[in-house]
């Protein structure tokens, strides 16, 4: 067994029903799922390297996702994870703008910057300048707009249940990153600080500003730190500064992810929600945990 094939359905939208288990077996010459979750999730063990073309052929076009992983090492002792549109589902830098009333020209900018057509450092320095003279008190009011990212709560419960360290690295700032990962139960976050006085945004991040260099240095310097290698590494993000960190880790997932991350990630969920991670890495869901 040279592989297995993960299907993971969007329980809002669709289910894994025996007939796509049985069309996308017969694609693959696969052999008898095992089922992780009923309607859900489903393994598909294959002797060979699998055809992801035919795969999606055979899923016809049904929100599933589909993710193909060697078996030796699929349980991760580290997670690294980005924050915004991942752990959770907004951009929260986007969210302070919109108090500001200059919430589409930054959410612009913002989502040049993920699809990597700007450079990330320069674009966060250009939007938080648009910032300068908002009110602190308003960095509680957009975390009271804050939504957790379905499965996310159970990603990292699990994966901390059963020995793997967490970690939200983030290109994002250290009010929301530290309240996140308090929610969450990551063991730790790193991120970016936004500079105020006097009960107001000074236009300013602390320097040096945490990039795609830095996520990736992050996995590195965790992995070393725990004794990981780097194959039993997890890592997900949706953006083009999370891409570094994806293309090192032993699984990189791009979670519905802009294009450029899509097309260069190892793996991708585009359907279903944080829990096929778990799903992706051999946990039934009868091996979920929901609090840490």
């Amino acid at each position: 067994m040279h592989h297995i094939l993960t299907l993971i359905a969007d329980r809002d939208a669709t289910t894994l029903s025996p007939a796509v288990l049985t069309r996308v077996r017969d694609a693959t010459r696969g052999g008898m799922p095992v089922i992780l979750s009923p309607g859900e999730a489903a393994d598909i063990p294959l002797t060979g390297t699998p055809d992801m073309d035919a795969v999606h052929a055979a899923l016809e076009g049904l929100p599933i996702d589909a993710i193909a992983v060697r078996p030796r090492g699929r349980r991760k002792g580290l997670l690294i994870a980005d924050m915004d549109s991942t752990m959770i589902t907004s951009e929260t830098l986007d969210e302070l703008a919109d108090f500001a009333g200059i919430g589409e020209k930054i959410a612009a900018i913002t989502a040049r910057a993920m699809n990597g057509e700007l450079d990330f450092k320069d674009a966060l320095r250009e939007r938080v300048g648009m910032l300068k003279g908002l009110p602190v008190d308003t960095l509680e009011r957009a975390w009271e707009r804050v939504r957790l990212t379905a499965g996310a709560k159970e990603l990292v419960a699990t994966m901390r249940g059963h020995g793997a360290l967490t970690a939200l690295v983030s290109g994002g700032f250290t009010f929301f990153t530290a309240r996140v990962a308090e929610t969450l139960g990551f063991h730790l976050h790193r991120s970016n600080e936004l500079l105020h006085e006097n009960g107001q945004l000074l236009g300013m991040v602390r320097e040096p500003i945490l990039d795609r260099t830095a996520k990736s240095d992050a996995l590195r310097d965790l992995a070393a730190e725990r004794g990981v290698q780097l194959k039993a590494t997890l890592a997900v993000g949706d953006g083009a500064n999370d891409l570094d960190m994806l293309r090192e880790a032993g699984l990189g997932i791009a979670f519905h992810a802009k294009p450029i991350v899509a097309a260069e990630a190892k793996a991708r969920v585009d359907h279903a929600g944080l829990r096929a991670l778990l799903f992706a890495q051999g946990y039934p869901a009868t091996a979920f945990k929901d609090t840490v």
